[in-house]
């Protein structure tokens, strides 16, 4: 079954949706002000997580407002007007609990997973980081230098460096091409105003959704969600209408041309990722882009994994991901190997993956790769935490939430001549080369 989720008003009397799904009960509301409330019931489970989404990621920043994003991930768990960071962390802590956050370049999530008795709690602190934080000066200065640090330990690690950089090089010319967390330039540049004004500009009713999973009574949740974000001072106007989700329209002009991009760092592993613009994140072709990655390099059956490790040993890690986006994506083959064999084993990326767009896979792969992914689907969805951002991305991105019986259906429906209709596509675009290694720039 898919579940449609448009975007009503709050205080129309449609502003109910509810569907049973898998044995689970999900619901949606919209409450006034636009703030969207989605949760999936799943009896006899005693853990529950919520989550407080904001429509808002680094693609969405502003010259002067660069970082400003994962800025606040950091800052909304160092204080409100009614808790400190200390008061924070131990609410959680104290009862076993775990909260954090994730920034990504088109959402920010703010989570906690507890026992369902708990929960209550977890909606009471969430609620007020997001509306009532306080962007301290001083916490600001203290926390600039924590996400230098972090910048810092992501710029040591070649891994990190080859996949940013792809995606800088690939999106060249586009917001979704800056990194998300910004860089040790934008972050000592930007001051406490701008990362304020971003915080004022973009949490707003309208563009915040909760989603929860687990032990969950819908209409509790959001008569508190309700009560907690008037206490943060939030004016809930009945009738308002939420943000709508992002223009899906194919975004034109980027990736026309292959770039190649050498990264140098004094390491014992060269890192290597060659690739291309991709899928969008609401592309109906999602699903064979599943099936052609869990072929091509998506585990330890995959065709690169066997050709370069297995019978050349010539890299411990080699796989293919797509990354994918409203309105654009990108595709790459990933591989860490001796700085010496770089060259040979790019060359061996390529092949693989012209060899799929030349003569497709096989019927025995198509089948061990519909297996592998049904099984990967439902064992994931026995975890609360994987449920609550299923309900999110359903809400914010694809406007549609699909049933397990019809993802496992979307899944087993794909064919070996669409799988290779779409490696065509992806081996004929430009192909950009990011290495990242002892080699000279």
């Amino acid at each position: 079954m898919v579940w449609n989720l448009p975007l009503l008003e709050s205080g129309n009397p449609d502003n109910e949706l509810s569907v049973q799904q898998d044995g689970a009960v999900v619901r949606r509301t919209v409450l006034p002000g636009g703030v969207r409330v989605l949760s999936e019931q799943l009896p006899g489970q005693r853990s529950a997580s919520i989550g407080a989404w904001v429509n808002v990621g680094s693609r969405d920043e502003r010259s002067g407002h660069f970082g400003s994003t994962h800025f606040l991930e950091h800052l909304l768990f160092k204080g409100t007007k009614r808790r400190t960071a200390m008061d924070i962390a131990e609410a959680f802590d104290a009862v076993g609990g775990e909260a954090n956050a994730v920034t990504g370049k088109e959402n920010t999530c703010y989570y906690a997973r507890v026992l369902d008795t708990d929960l209550p709690m977890a909606v009471d602190v969430i609620s007020d980081m997001v509306t009532s934080a306080l962007i301290d000066p001083d916490e600001l200065e203290t926390e600039r230098g924590v996400i230098l640090e972090e910048l810092a330990m992501n710029d040591d690690d070649p891994g990190d460096v080859v996949h940013e950089k792809f995606s800088e090089t690939v999106l060249a010319g586009h917001d979704l091409g800056r990194p998300i967390g910004g860089t040790p330039e934008t972050i000592n540049a930007v001051p406490r105003e701008a990362v304020w004004e971003h915080y004022q500009n973009h949490y707003q009713p309208e563009t915040l959704v909760f989603t929860a999973a687990g032990n969950i009574d819908h209409d509790a949740l959001c008569a508190q969600i309700s009560d907690e974000l008037v206490r943060g001072g939030w004016n809930l106007t009945p009738g308002a209408t939420p943000r709508v989700r992002r223009d899906t329209t194919p975004i034109e002009g980027i990736g026309l041309e292959g770039r190649e991009l050498t990264v140098t760092r004094q390491v014992e592993q060269a890192n290597v990722i060659i690739g291309s613009t991709g899928i969008t994140g609401t592309d109906e072709r999602r699903f064979q882009l599943s099936v052609l990655s869990a072929v091509l390099g998506g585990g330890m059956s995959s065709r690169l994994f066997q050709e370069i490790r297995e019978r050349r040993g010539l890299a411990y890690s080699t796989y293919c991901f797509g990354s994918s986006h409203v309105g654009i994506g990108t595709f790459g083959l990933y591989a860490g190997c001796a700085p010496s064999k770089i060259d040979e084993v790019s060359k061996l990326m390529v092949v693989e993956l012209e060899k799929m767009a030349d003569s497709g896979i096989t019927e025995s792969e198509l089948k061990r790769s519909i297996g592998q992914l049904s099984g990967s689907l439902v064992l994931g969805l026995e975890d609360s935490g994987s449920r609550m951002n299923r309900l999110g991305r359903a809400e914010l991105v694809t406007g549609e939430l699909l049933s397990l019986q019809e993802s496992l259906e979307r899944i087993k429906s794909v064919t070996r001549e669409e799988v290779q209709t779409l490696a065509a596509e992806l081996a004929a675009r430009p192909r950009s080369v990011v290495r990242v290694g002892p080699f000279a720039a």
